[in-house]
């Protein structure tokens, strides 16, 4: 058992997602960054979709009530035990009473903690992930709080030994300009062409509205074609008849602060969505705080399916290296 004694600003269970249910408007939430949350996973040992704590910004501290495992990824969030500093990208031994706190966010936004055997909460359509907007799934469908109690699960795989560490190679950079690759559409038609180019040239700056539904994005405004709208899209130009939003999806309301929508986003809409964020790419906007620039770079499908063969690829090198340990 885990015991909260201080939740951090916004923790939660997550695992690798609530696949299937999108077009029943149920959207996957999950870990947003999908690669820090299978490397932790795989740092403690555990199969793959077993439940993290997602930590945004402000870790939590934790009082661990048994001998175990625990792994630190993701943003540089740097985790204490009994006060004293470790590492993260590390295989870490707790013992029964130690505490786990953590230092000020340095770079990027979002730590994953794995458990040895993974966080045990109940699977709610085949996930243990937490969707807060309808409170279902992890720990009562909301973020943790002071005197919350963890269960520890039984999805431990393998034995990973004290101080196996990620090769530097295998750990991100969380930088405070972010390049996001995109690909345009579906409705970028409705944008004019300058505003079509000033979108890819544009450095966006991320607001404080920036979430797990998604991140609102300050700029320039964007111009759409005029045209005398369809029955149904309403009057704003930047309105469509409705249509479904793919994880990544970004809309401009009335054209100004684009939104990319992210994991507890909304499955449908009438906004147009001018482009989307490429699978592997949606790991990085996840590391992106307040205040920070985000530009958007085109790419083909072509390209982006490489980029998520590379990913997957990557990801089955970190898991050699550490079984070779």
């Amino acid at each position: 058992m885990i015991k909260v004694l201080k939740p951090g600003l916004q923790t939660t269970v997550q695992d690798n997602g609530r696949a299937g249910y999108y077009e029943t408007g149920m959207p996957p939430s999950g870990a947003l960054d999908q690669y820090s949350y299978a490397v932790a996973n795989m740092l403690a040992g555990n199969k793959k979709g077993a439940a993290v704590l997602e930590i945004t910004y402000m870790g939590p501290e934790l009082s661990f009530e048994q001998d175990t495992v625990i792994a630190v990824t993701g943003a540089a969030i740097p985790p204490k035990i009994n006060g004293e500093s470790v590492s993260s990208w590390e295989t870490l031994e707790v013992k029964k009473g130690d505490i786990l706190s953590f230092d000020f966010v340095k770079q990027g936004a979002r730590s994953y903690l794995a458990v040895a055997g993974g966080i045990d909460v109940p699977s709610v359509m085949n996930s243990r992930s937490t969707y807060t907007l309808c409170g279902i799934g992890g720990y009562e469908g909301r973020a943790l709080e002071g005197d919350d109690w963890l269960s520890v699960g039984d999805l431990k795989e393998r034995n990973i030994k004290t101080g196996t560490r990620v090769k530097e190679q295998y750990i991100p950079d969380f930088p405070k300009n972010h390049e996001i690759r995109v690909i345009t559409g579906l409705c970028n038609y409705r944008l004019t062409d300058e505003s079509k180019q000033r979108f890819l040239n544009l450095e966006w700056t991320v607001t404080p509205e920036a979430n797990r539904v998604g991140y609102r994005l300050k700029g320039e405004r964007l111009e759409f074609v005029p045209r005398e709208q369809p029955f149904g899209a309403g009057s704003n130009p930047s309105n469509v008849v409705d249509l479904g939003y793919p994880i990544g999806s970004i809309q401009i309301p009335d054209g100004v602060e684009p939104i990319a929508l992210l994991n507890d986003a909304v499955t449908g809409g009438g906004y147009a969505t001018v482009a989307t964020i490429i699978s592997t790419d949606l790991n990085k906007i996840a590391q992106a705080k307040t205040n920070e620039k985000i530009k958007f770079t085109s790419v083909t499908m072509e390209e982006a399916m490489q980029a998520r063969k590379d990913m997957k690829q990557k990801l089955e090198e970190v898991e050699r290296t550490l079984e070779s340990n």
